[in-house]
């Protein structure tokens, strides 16, 4: 942007805080067209109560579907804010490290870079510097950064010891990780619920440490991560893999009527949704993702906030890519992010008002 570009932008936003939410691999399909009527079965979504399924979440006109599953996302976002994503409408958002799997998409839209060396979910310390730990070391946000993740490994791609801001997580950090402090009831809760998965909790209780987060350290830069959806798919567990997308779009309901209630927030922050890859189509591809999956490098993004023009479903634009993500965080506060990691994708320009004529 150049320091004087800058100083423009951080006048003219009203953002002044940031919150970035994703939930892992929940699908575009079902974001833009609502629950797929073939997986509610036994057959490819190893449903039971088919008949009670349908009646809550399926409707035959997918605008509707799609409204009765994500009532946040379609009854308040589509209205004040705006969604990328729906390849049907001429909006792509795609993974560009070509791995589509979590490691290497997680890293891409937290530091803007593909990073075509990391191949591999392993517990290693990330090398590329994200933008939530840049905005840590930036006059008026230090000390006002936080991230609550789900995953296990988040904290080594988020390179706790080094970021030096507060991570939540139920799983052991790397060594020197700041630790967000919770109350003690979650961490004694948390410790014995380990009995589904081996290094994903149930979101409920990235619920709780988020909304603690909030009320309690009252950041000006937050990443918050949801897991179960991933899980759930990957065990072809139709239902609830729906019933925890509902449950995202509920946290995120009640997040943003939280932030609306207080006055550090109220229409001062904005919101940017998305995932860390896509997945594989039905009936039978849905279950997965990867390199092998074509269909999985297509994402979704949504935004809400005081600077994001209010354009709802967006069609008929340019290609984003997954690396935007983290440049667009930073400059909805009004930041140039690119200016300190010029290898960094440039912004989505489509959701910031800036870039439209008023």
């Amino acid at each position: 942007m150049g320091l004087l570009f800058q100083a423009q932008a951080q006048a003219r936003n009203k953002t002044r805080n940031v919150i970035l939410v994703t939930t892992d691999g929940l699908r575009q399909e079902e974001v833009f067209q609502g629950a797929e009527e073939i997986l509610i079965s036994k057959q490819y979504g190893n449903v039971g109560k088919t008949n009670e399924l349908k009646a809550e979440f399926w409707r035959s006109d997918p605008q509707q579907g799609r409204e009765v599953l994500f009532p946040f996302l379609w009854g308040t976002v589509a209205k004040h804010g705006q969604l990328l994503g729906n390849r049907k409408r001429g909006s792509e958002v795609r993974v560009t490290n070509g791995r589509n799997f979590s490691y290497p998409g997680y890293n891409e839209f937290l530091t803007g870079i593909a990073d075509p060396k990391i191949d591999s979910n392993d517990k290693f310390l990330n090398t590329n510097t994200n933008v939530f730990e840049w905005l840590n070391t930036q006059p008026g946000y230090r000390g006002k950064v936080a991230a609550v993740v789900n995953w296990d490994v988040l904290p080594w791609i988020l390179n706790g010891p080094r970021a030096g801001f507060p991570i939540w997580s139920g799983f052991d950090v790397p060594p020197g990780t700041r630790r967000m402090p919770v109350p003690r009831a979650l961490d004694e809760l948390v410790g014995p619920s380990k009995t589904l998965w081996s290094g994903v909790l149930l979101d409920t209780f990235v619920r709780y440490a988020a909304f603690h987060a909030v009320d309690t350290l009252k950041p000006r830069a937050l990443y918050v991560s949801y897991g179960e959806t991933d899980d759930w798919a990957h065990e072809g567990q139709y239902e609830r893999y729906l019933r925890s997308a509902h449950e995202f779009d509920r946290f995120l309901g009640d997040l943003w009527k939280r932030l609306q209630s207080m006055p550090q927030y109220r229409d001062k922050t904005s919101l940017v949704v998305t995932v860390d890859h896509g997945r594989g189509p039905a009936p039978i591809a849905w279950k997965s993702h990867g390199r092998e999956i074509a269909d999985s490098a297509y994402m979704w993004m949504a935004v809400l906030g005081p600077d994001t023009p209010a354009l709802g479903e967006r069609s008929g634009i340019a290609l984003v890519r997954q690396a935007q993500v983290a440049a667009t965080v930073a400059a909805l506060l009004g930041e140039d992010f690119n200016a300190a990691s010029p290898q960094a994708a440039p912004p989505v320009v489509e959701v910031l008002r800036s870039s439209h004529r008023e």
